[in-house]
């Protein structure tokens, strides 16, 4: 059973999606504000936060950026706008998702359970599928889950794993960033360039010496985004 956090300063809300998603087994735990969530992430053992971003005393902004500090469970964002701006915004701080208010019941437990599943599947070995992919002093270990650049250990979020593990695994190939969406969203990929764009970017500030002049994650303009072989 996974535990989630909703975190709104709407208290009917947070009550909703209590109702929501207990029907789809979930252990709901509630929040008011980001204060609140933090407190509760340090005391409870969270595995998806679903959090507001206008709130009191401590924002979804504000709280996510302290979050992404020391934790990478997914955070899907809710807002009642539904401008581009503001879900760039919120990728661009370490969510994973983002839904508009009013949003629909079965579109938010589709994307927990998509977002569980990339986040559970990261987490967890399958000694049927080992595997290790390297391309010069990048390495990423499908067994344990985990990149190292020149022998450092680099820290990605589920999606921003999944994206670089994709494109390790099909190492010369490029993929469009249509490819990328549905490949790792599992969902038609309709206004998918902001968010991969975004994501690119967080893997590179992580794996690249110099983002502007990347090493590995490579831009094939007009076209999408590949690993060179070497």
């Amino acid at each position: 059973m996974a535990n989630i956090l909703v975190c709104d300063d709407d208290r009917e809300i947070v009550d909703a999606i209590e109702i929501y998603l207990k029907q789809d087994g979930y252990r709901i735990f509630k929040a008011y504000d980001g204060e609140q969530a933090m407190e509760l992430l340090k005391k409870e053992e969270i595995h998806l936060l679903i959090m507001d971003i206008m709130m009191p005393r401590l924002d979804g902004i504000r709280a996510t950026l302290k979050i992404r500090e020391y934790s990478s469970i997914p955070i899907i964002m809710l807002s009642a706008k539904s401008e581009d701006t503001d879900k760039i915004l919120g990728l661009n701080i370490g969510a994973d998702d983002y839904i508009t208010k009013p949003f629909n019941p079965l579109e938010l437990a589709a994307r927990v359970k998509s977002n569980l599943r990339r986040y559970t599947s990261l987490g967890s070995l399958n000694p049927e599928s080992k595997a290790v992919f390297q391309v010069g002093g990048l390495v990423i270990n499908d067994d344990t889950k985990q990149v190292t650049v020149d022998g450092e250990a680099v820290k990605l979020t589920p999606i921003e794993y999944n994206i670089l593990l994709l494109l390790m695994k099909n190492q010369g190939r490029v993929f469009s960033i249509d490819q990328i969406y549905e490949s790792i969203w599992n969902e038609n990929a309709i206004g998918a360039d902001n968010t991969v764009a975004v994501h690119i970017r967080h893997i590179r500030e992580k794996i690249e010496i110099n983002p502007r002049e990347p090493r590995y994650l490579k831009v094939v303009w007009g076209v999408g985004y590949k690993i060179d072989r070497q």
